[in-house]
């Protein structure tokens, strides 16, 4: 699996701060697609019900974010000709300051909770998405996959907790 996009890291994070979340280049891909047909977008990772726990995408404030909602983190997309990419898992990415397709992923905050050990890795695959996310019509779905963070990164994330609903100005 190759990693494309690394989230962005917070204000005052340090630099080795492990990433939240991390993006495919099948989702990437997918995402830039429907950025086109519906200017920015944004997700909120599915705490189950009809949708499994799917990761939903949805046109940029068409959700509304609840105050104990957790933000996994910022994808920079950056620019399409694949500034930011690395070849592995492991490589880091380039930054692209000037991008303007910044992606937030959202996440439930008992759901969050439950995943936080974990660094959510969004991926596209065929098949068939749900009927309230953007990617629904396109024939491909995105996909959370999650690896475990090891000691030392959950102590560096412990140090730096992600920001809530509760916490944006807008």
């Amino acid at each position: 699996m190759r990693i494309a996009v690394r989230a962005t890291p917070p204000e005052g994070a340090p630099s080795d701060l492990p990433p939240r979340l991390v993006a495919t280049e099948p989702a990437v891909e997918l995402i830039r697609e429907l950025v086109g047909r519906h200017g920015p977008v944004m997700f909120h990772q599915s705490g189950g019900c009809c949708d499994g726990s799917a990761p939903m995408c949805y046109t940029e404030g068409e959700f509304t974010v609840g105050q104990r909602d957790v933000l996994v983190g910022v994808l920079d997309l950056g620019a399409p000709d694949g500034a930011g990419e690395s070849d592995d898992d492991d490589g880091a990415p380039g930054n692209s300051s000037s991008s303007s397709t910044r992606v937030r992923v959202w996440i439930s905050g008992p759901q969050f909770d439950t995943w936080k050990h974990t660094q959510l890795v969004l991926d596209a695959v065929p098949g068939r998405g749900s009927g309230f996310s953007l990617e629904s019509p396109t024939g491909k779905r995105f996909l959370s996959r999650a690896r475990t963070f090891d000691e030392r990164e959950l102590e560096l994330l412990d140090a730096h907790p992600p920001l809530l609903g509760a916490d944006l100005d807008d």
